[in-house]
């Protein structure tokens, strides 16, 4: 609880309340079984990538920048590494790099009410500058250009 707001706690995983705005439908996942290519080259996409979802409210953890899958990373006959999902903390600007060019890098994030485009821009902003993607209810998605 943080200044007196009530915080409900969001489910992340399969068979857990979904919570999100008062939802009280249960998270459920999408199937890989269609358009799964893991028998040409596991793991494919469709299985790495975020498939949970609450029909009750419509909330989809791909879309979600607040979930941050970074999928599975696999060399040669090395058995694979998925990384884990990190939760960002939406009460002070919070946010994940990867990889989006030779030249820049894609950041998404979250930041608390009341925060400007210039304070996201201040902490994320590449060696060259950047622009944003996305930036609103919370959230954004920044291209910083680093060469």
């Amino acid at each position: 609880m943080r200044a007196g707001i009530v915080c409900e706690e969001a489910g992340w995983e399969a068979g857990a309340n979904c919570g999100r705005k008062g939802c009280k439908g249960i998270i459920e996942q999408h199937s890989t079984e269609e358009s799964c290519s893991c028998h040409i080259n596991p793991p494919c996409g469709k299985c790495t990538k975020p498939r949970e979802f609450c029909e009750e409210c419509g909330w989809e953890a791909e879309g979600d920048l607040v979930v941050q899958a970074e999928g599975a990373i696999c060399f040669g006959p090395i058995p694979c590494v998925e990384k884990t999902r990190r939760v960002l903390d939406p009460s002070k600007i919070d946010y994940t790099i990867s990889m989006h060019s030779s030249s820049s890098q894609k950041v998404e994030g979250v930041y608390p009410p009341g925060t400007t485009r210039q304070e996201v821009v201040a902490r994320v902003q590449g060696t060259f500058g950047g622009r944003f993607e996305r930036f609103g209810d919370g959230k954004f998605t920044y291209i910083a250009y680093t060469d």
